[in-house]
Parts: C-alpha cells; structure tokens; sequence
C-alpha cells in the first residue's frame, strides 16, 4: 500500500483525488498548506507528493526546495492551474519530478504517479550503497556530503557553509585527535576565511551552533587550552573524504 500526500488549498480536488485514487489501491493523505504537509510527513510514511503550486503562505516553489531538502528521494508532481512553460522549467529545476496543468484528467495522473513511482523505486535500487555512502553518521547526527548539510537527531535539516563543512570533515576524518588552529585553518580555508588566528575560532563558533553544542560547556567540539580543538565523537559511521 503506497501512501500518497496531495497538497492543494481546493477542497474539491483533494476530495476528489482522494477518492478516485484509492480505487487503484493508493492510500491518500490531504494538506492545505506548507504546515499541514509537513505534519503529515512526520506522521504517515509518505511515497510520492502530488504539490499544487499556487498555496496560501510558502508557495509550491518554497515547498519543493523544502521537500528536496528533507529528502533528495521523495518523488514529487506538481499540479498547478499556472500552465506556462517558464512555471513547469522552474518547478523541474526545484526537483520536482513531473509537473500536471489543470485542469486535468484523473487518469492521467493516476499514470503519472504510477510512472513515477516506478522511475523511483528502480533508481532506489540500482545504487542504494552508491547513495548511502555519501552519508556520514555521527552520535545521531547525519552529514549529507553531497547536500552539503547535516540532520540533527531530531530530524531538522542544518545547511552548511563550504567552510563549515570542510571544518567537520576535518574532524570527523580524525575524530579524538587534537588540531592546532594552523591545521585547521589550513584544512577549512575558503574565499571567507582570513589570515586572522580568530578566524577559525569564529569558525568553531558557528560549527558549534549549528551542533546545538554548548559553548560554555561543549559536548562535541572541545578545546584545548595551548593546543586548539578534540571533536569528541563516540563513533563516526561512512566515508568522510571530501573535495576542495
């Protein structure tokens, strides 16, 4: 039973694309706006979002960018009455999957979502290593390494500056090992950094917020009088190697 989420502030659509698809065995659940969809991510497992485009508050665009965030698998169709091709090329480049004008015949989306959902699970099958390997797990916490962010135990997406991420790469690929200041602003340095030695204790600072680590007492970074930085990891799971 695959769990479909349609998101449109119409509720004569999504009564209607409720009813008509569980006839071909789909399971669906029904959002008006960015909040309620995100409530029903975190209650139902959902496999493919049919996402209108024009919403009360976030638009479907603002939507989209958030959905490929939480996940780069999730399929996702947009449904909009704005037709042109300006909207549809932009939706795509967002990471949507497929785009539908309305107004449309249910059938047809029945087959768009069926096609989908098929394209999805064979690119979910044909290199689930390859994917998780660009995923490092670290105390609960996860590093997208291609994404370029974290997601914290709790599941909130934390997007990373180039710097930041090379900084926790450092310290992941050597985690208990003292850095000097020197190491480290040689392995983090970016078009930001400057030849300042606070500079990379600026850098630590930042890092530090975004691993909800406290600064008078922190957990995770550690400093080391005279000596500089400890990340102060129990175990770090996948491959930390990374390019400049």
């Amino acid at each position: 039973m695959q769990h479909i989420l349609v998101v449109d502030d119409d509720a004569d659509i999504t009564t209607l694309l409720a009813q008509y698809l569980g006839r071909f065995g789909f399971t669906v659940h029904t959002a008006s706006d960015g909040e309620s969809m995100r409530a029903r991510l975190n209650s139902h497992p959902i496999d493919l979002v049919v996402l209108d485009l024009m919403l009360p508050g976030a638009d479907g665009l603002a939507l989209t960018r958030e959905l490929r965030a939480r996940s780069s698998r999730l399929p996702i169709i947009m449904l909009t009455a704005r037709g042109n091709a300006y909207d549809r090329v932009l939706g795509l480049e967002m990471g949507a999957d497929d785009y539908m004008s309305k107004p449309f015949e249910p059938r047809e989306l029945v087959a768009r979502i069926q096609t989908v959902l098929r394209r999805s699970a064979a690119g979910a099958t044909a290199a689930p290593q390859a994917a998780e390997a660009e995923v490092v797990h670290f105390d609960g916490w996860s590093l997208y390494r291609m994404e370029r962010h974290l997601v914290s135990p709790e599941g909130v997406v934390i997007p990373l500056s180039n710097a930041e991420f090379r900084l926790l790469c450092t310290f992941l690929g050597m985690p208990r090992r003292i850095f000097s200041r020197d190491q480290l602003m040689e392995q983090a340095r970016g078009r930001a950094m400057d030849a300042f030695e606070r500079s990379i204790d600026l850098l630590v600072s930042r890092l530090r917020q975004k691993l909800s680590d406290d600064p008078r007492e922190p957990r995770l970074i550690k400093t080391v009088r005279g000596a500089g930085y400890l990340f102060n990891v129990r175990s770090v799971q996948g491959h930390v190697g990374w390019q400049r």
